[in-house]
């Protein structure tokens, strides 16, 4: 393969940062009404015992685990821990599905663990990832929060009776993921400014 000159190098270099900051400020501006929505729903059930349970499917698990994290362990001195679980970090329920059986993981985890004042935040980076809207799906029935975060066209993810749903409208998987870490980032934040004014929660 030729390599590339300097040009070529610079044009494809200003081309990712263009992609890298035009989709998530599209994003941004037109979300921005739900996603106060969205943290404000969520700061309700925290403030009623509510738990975080979060879940994806490979690279997208760790989102799960850092924006459970996020939640537990808060990097702002004086801000409050609040609970959250990230599922795909549980290897041995992950590892232990028999044959024949029609549940998912997370859908037997959210039928065991979930209870009705919690929340559920599932990632997907095209919406058909089957098990995580199989589990969003569970989690509704039994009366949680449900958020979902996918990429693309939203896949499955359109179709399904989320409480929040937030696309990022891009194919490129690590736009997707910038512009979803930057969202939870948003979350965390906003449902600790409205725990500041917990008049707003009851």
């Amino acid at each position: 393969m030729a390599e590339m000159d300097l040009p070529e190098l610079q044009a494809l270099v200003a081309a990712r940062f263009e992609q890298s900051m035009t989709i998530p400020e599209t994003f941004f501006s037109v979300e921005a009404d739900q996603i106060a929505q969205a943290c404000w729903a969520m700061a309700r059930r925290f403030y009623q015992g509510g738990r975080l349970l979060a879940f994806g499917n490979g690279a997208l698990a760790t989102d799960a685990q850092h924006v459970s994290v996020e939640f537990v362990h808060p990097v702002i001195v004086g801000k409050r821990a609040l609970p959250a679980l990230a599922l795909s970090n549980d290897s041995a329920t992950l590892s232990s599905q028999n044959e024949g059986e029609a549940d998912t993981p997370y859908v037997r985890q959210i039928k065991a663990l979930a209870r009705p004042q919690d929340i559920a935040l599932g990632f997907s980076l095209d919406g058909y990832s089957a098990n995580v809207v199989a589990a969003l799906e569970a989690a509704k029935q039994k009366g949680l929060l449900t958020l979902g975060l996918a990429g693309g066209n939203g896949g499955l993810f359109r179709m399904t009776a989320l409480d929040f749903c937030f696309i990022v409208h891009t194919g490129d998987p690590l736009v997707i993921q910038e512009t979803h870490e930057t969202l939870y980032h948003i979350l965390w934040e906003l449902v600790h400014i409205f725990f500041e004014h917990e008049g707003l929660l009851t």
